[in-house]
C-alpha cells in the first residue's frame, strides 16, 4: 500500500520503517528533523497535504490532542485533500471524546477512521512488537491489519464504534502509572527499613507481585537509569486525559489523581522529561530517603 506517515518521533520513526520493511511505499511530509534513514526508506512531499493525496492510507503518530486537529483539519493538513475511500489511522494518545469528532469530519469526507494507540515504549516499536488497541469499523480494521502486524503482536480490535481504543489506552496508562507508584513505594519502604533493594526486588521477582514494571522499571529505579524509554511529560499528559475523561463521566479515580500528582513533583524539580520510573525520585522526598 501507498502508506502517508505523519509523525516521526521516538515511536513513528521505527514503526514507519517496519512498514517500508514490510514493502509498503512510504510517504513523508518534508521536516528539517527527518533523518538520513527516512529518507532512503521514503518519498518525502512537502506537507501533510500532499502526503494525503498520494496516499491510500495515512497514519500519524503526533503528542497530544491539538496536534492531531492541526495535523487533521490545520492549514496544509491532511483532511481537505483526502480522496474517498482513503483510510486515516490514528496512533497517537489522545482525547477519547476528540476522537470521535475527529472521526465524523473525516467520514464527512467519505474516509473511515480507525483510532489505534499503542503501547510498548521505543523498544516495542523498534522490534514490531506494540500492543495495539483499536476502535472503528470492523472492515477498515480488516484492511489495515496487515499494517497493524507489521508494526504489532497484540492487535485487538477493542469495538467498532470510534474511541474505543483511545479509552483502552488512556485504562492502560492508569494501570501502568500505579503500578510504578506501587514498586517505587515498596521499594522506598525496603530501602529505609534497611533492605537491599535490589535483593527485594530479585526477591519479589519469584512471587505473586512479579510484573514487567517491577522487571523493568524497579531496575532503572535502583540504578538511577532514567532516560526516557516514555518521558514524565507523556504520562501526564496521558493521566489528564483519564482525569477529564472521569469528570465527564462522573467517576473517582483517586489513584490516578494521587499518581498525577506524584509525576507533577518530579516534574516541576525538572524531571518531566526523564522516564516515567522517575516517579519513585517524589516518594524519595517524602521519605527523605533515596535508593540510591
Amino acid at each position: 500500500m501507498k502508506i502517508g506517515f505523519i509523525g516521526l518521533g521516538i515511536m513513528g520513526r521505527p514503526m514507519a520503517l517496519n512498514l517500508a520493511k514490510a514493502g509498503h511505499e512510504l510517504l513523508v511530509p518534508e521536516r528539517a528533523s527527518l533523518t538520513d534513514e527516512i529518507r532512503g526508506a521514503a518519498t518525502v512531499l512537502p506537507c501533510p497535504a500532499e502526503v494525503a493525496a498520494a496516499a491510500e492510507v495515512v497514519i500519524l503518530i503526533v503528542p497530544d490532542t491539538p496536534d492531531v486537529e492541526a495535523v487533521l483539519f490545520g492549514e496544509g493538513g491532511v483532511a481537505a485533500a483526502l480522496k474517498p475511500g482513503t483510510l486515516v489511522i490514528d496512533m497517537s494518545s489522545i482525547s477519547p471524546t476528540a476522537t470521535v469528532d475527529f472521526a465524523a469530519r473525516v467520514n464527512e469526507r467519505g474516509c473511515d477512521y480507525l483510532d489505534a494507540p499503542v503501547s510498548g515504549g521505543e523498544v516495542g516499536a523498534r522490534n514490531a512488537a506494540l500492543t495495539i488497541m483499536v476502535g472503528g469499523p470492523q472492515a477498515a480494521f480488516d484492511r489495515a491489519l496487515p499494517l497493524f502486524q507489521a508494526m504489532g503482536k497484540n492487535i485487538t480490535l477493542v469495538g467498532e464504534k470510534n474511541g474505543a481504543g483511545q479509552v483502552t489506552k488512556v485504562a492502560n496508562q492508569i494501570i501502568v502509572a500505579l503500578n510504578i507508584e506501587a514498586v517505587a513505594e515498596a521499594l522506598v519502604f525496603a530501602c529505609k527499613a534497611g533492605a537491599d533493594p535490589a535483593r527485594v526486588r530479585e526477591a519479589l521477582m519469584g512471587g505473586f507481585a512479579s510484573s514487567r514494571i517491577l522487571e523493568v522499571h524497579a531496575e532503572r529505579m535502583i540504578k538511577r537509569t532514567f532516560d526516557p524509554g516514555f518521558r514524565i511529560a507523556l504520562h501526564q499528559k496521558d493521566l489528564n486525559l483519564a482525569l477529564q475523561s472521569a469528570r465527564e463521566l462522573g467517576v473517582a479515580l483517586p489513584h490516578t489523581a494521587s499518581a498525577q500528582q506524584l509525576f507533577s513533583t518530579v516534574s516541576a524539580a525538572g524531571g518531566g522529561q526523564q522516564d516515567h520510573s522517575a516517579l519513585v525520585k517524589a516518594l524519595e522526598i517524602m521519605a527523605s530517603h533515596a535508593l540510591g
